[in-house]
């Protein structure tokens, strides 16, 4: 992948694929534009499709954001807090501790785009330290639990899925995991367990599921109205 920077919407990822017969544009998990494009396209087609599809993008961009309501004092993952404080100097985000300190210029709000950009990427590194300390612990003991063998962990939050698992037996758990309360959090490794024996979502895979976690059908729900995005 390569990355190109606009002066409106900040880095732009690019993604060449045999697949792809046009050049489109959308949002990543991340709160990124991410452009698809065929493999020897040329990159000024991405430019000029975003010079003229700013307006769209602006208003895909804030839809994205609307569940991003960051304030000071809230609590981000598990164990960090965001702390925001005034400063004369230049607009910062940084994770000190268990802190994510925003240093924030009089004129600017969290609500602004680059704000919210910069406060997105700082808390994605504060839950991918938390991911890394509580869900290969949690996912090796709900597999002894529950008589379950996965060949290794890998984090992620390239998709918009909280988790996958391959056929060769790796999990892949999405760092966002670490907004959701608990149960939820042992729903999604539980469900990516079971694709260790059934790849597909049939019904001996949700009986399955049922055996490991009888509530499933209640966090199956739940998890509907979150959003895996950071």
């Amino acid at each position: 992948m390569a990355i190109f920077t606009d002066e409106e919407f900040g880095e732009v990822t690019l993604r060449r694929s045999a697949k792809a017969s046009h050049v489109r544009i959308r949002v990543g998990p991340d709160g990124r534009l991410r452009a698809s494009l065929p493999l020897y396209a040329p990159l000024f087609l991405v430019k000029r499709l975003i010079r003229s599809s700013r307006s769209e993008l602006r208003t895909l961009l804030a839809q994205h954001q609307e569940g991003s309501d960051y304030e000071h004092g809230m609590q981000i993952g598990k164990s960090h807090t965001l702390i925001v404080r005034e400063t004369p100097g230049n607009l910062a985000c940084k994770r000190h501790g268990q802190q994510i300190v925003v240093s924030l210029p009089s004129d600017r709000t969290l609500r602004d785009h680059d704000v919210i950009r910069l406060v997105q990427k700082t808390t994605g590194e504060a839950l991918r330290i938390e991911s890394k300390a509580y869900l290969p612990k949690r996912l090796a003991f709900l597999a002894d639990k529950h008589d379950f063998v996965y060949e290794k962990v890998r984090f992620s939050h390239a998709s918009g899925r909280w988790g996958s698992c391959s056929s060769n037996g790796t999990i892949s758990l999405n760092i966002a995991l670490m907004k959701l309360p608990f149960e939820l959090i042992d729903y999604v490794i539980i469900h990516e367990l079971c694709h260790t024996v059934h790849m597909n979502h049939s019904d001996e895979f949700w009986k399955l599921v049922g055996m490991a976690e009888p509530s499933y059908q209640i966090h199956r729900r739940r998890l509907k109205n979150e959003n895996p995005s950071i």
